[in-house]
């Protein structure tokens, strides 16, 4: 977790002359994007605080306060929040012309401002602008952490908010929370909100943390395996009422029949539990959580593989359809959804 460390005695004292969020992890990056902000103790009714949304504001205006003098103070800061020109990413909010300006200023900065930029995504290190910062500014990268280098963090952050997980509750908030930094930093709230004693169990997690998508796509596989289509068809109405997109959902599914077919491929050679973790983590090059695993394997005894390929050909051609914008997506979700049910 280096982007934590690398700001965790960041005040506005010690704010560097250019300061640079950046990274793929966006939980991780929110969470620190908002700690950033609370360190250098943003005020957007002070004069010395200047703050961009790139996805809305023109260079034009941004140049003129780098170089304007603060506000009866030594320093102001500038903030440009969305600075996608930094990134991989498509979306482009300057010209050519900006560029170049940007980049001469910042071959020559203001003595009297300090800018922080947050650039969400992939920096793009073949472009003169973002050489150019990694010539001049601190860089922070909110990097996808390894699920055990996430586990010794929230352990260390639950011991400081007193908390204690017995048994297996903590790898279960992982899991639970989709090993998405942001979410666990929520649920520890959660928790800590709703158990006064300190000690975390698995049932705690249960109750207290909110389903998350990946649990809501877990309960409708469920369903789908049981036939129990009216319960899905319910589940279904309630995830597109909140919102969630059917391409989201298949992509989700999708996923979680290739687990089942993996695990099975590989009990059926013979594999144990702890082996067939060892084998998916070395082939996806990411630590599979166990209880996956586990849950697999008791999902997937009494599904053939003829099945398993068959219901993936069915989302992947539905998610095909779906894209190409031949037929109303809600009804091919739902035909696909009938088609895996009637096939086990």
């Amino acid at each position: 977790m280096q982007a934590i460390n690398d700001i965790k005695d960041l005040t506005v004292h010690t704010l560097p002359p250019i300061l640079v969020l950046t990274g793929e992890d966006v939980g991780q990056f929110e969470w620190l994007k908002k700690d950033i902000l609370q360190k250098i103790a943003y005020d957007p009714s002070d004069l010395n605080y200047s703050y961009f949304d790139m996805k809305e504001t023109s260079y034009a205006e941004v140049e003129l306060d780098l170089v304007s003098l603060p506000f009866f103070a030594d320093e102001k800061i500038v903030i440009l929040d969305h600075l996608l020109d930094l990134t991989t990413a498509k979306k482009r909010f300057l010209t050519d012309e900006d560029l170049k300006q940007f980049e001469s200023y910042l071959e020559i900065p203001s003595e009297s401002t300090k800018l922080v930029i947050f650039a969400e995504g992939k920096l793009d290190s073949k472009r003169r602008l973002v050489k150019l910062l990694k010539r001049e500014a601190q860089i922070v990268e909110a990097t996808t952490p390894k699920d055990q280098d996430l586990k010794r963090y929230f352990a260390s952050q639950a011991q400081e908010l007193g908390l204690k997980f017995v048994g297996d509750a903590l790898d279960q908030l992982l899991l639970k929370s989709g090993y998405d930094f942001g979410e666990l930093q929520k649920n520890l709230a959660f928790l800590q909100a709703y158990k006064e004693d300190g000690q975390i169990t698995l049932e705690d997690v249960e109750e207290a943390v909110p389903k998350t998508l990946q649990d809501n796509i877990f309960d409708l596989t469920q369903m789908i395996l049981k036939r129990q289509i009216d319960q899905a068809s319910s589940l279904v109405k309630d995830l597109r009422l909140q919102g969630e997109d059917e391409i989201k959902l298949i992509a989700i599914m999708l996923g979680q029949f290739r687990l089942f077919t993996q695990v099975k491929i590989l009990s059926e050679e013979g594999q144990t539990e702890s082996q067939i973790v060892t084998s998916l983590s070395d082939l996806s090059g990411r630590k599979i959580n166990p209880y996956q695993v586990k849950f697999a394997l008791r999902d997937s005894r009494r599904l053939s593989l003829p099945f398993l390929k068959q219901a993936m050909i069915t989302l992947i051609e539905t998610d095909y359809a779906i894209k190409s914008g031949k037929y109303d997506k809600d009804y091919l979700f739902d035909l696909a959804l009938l088609k895996v049910a009637n096939s086990i």
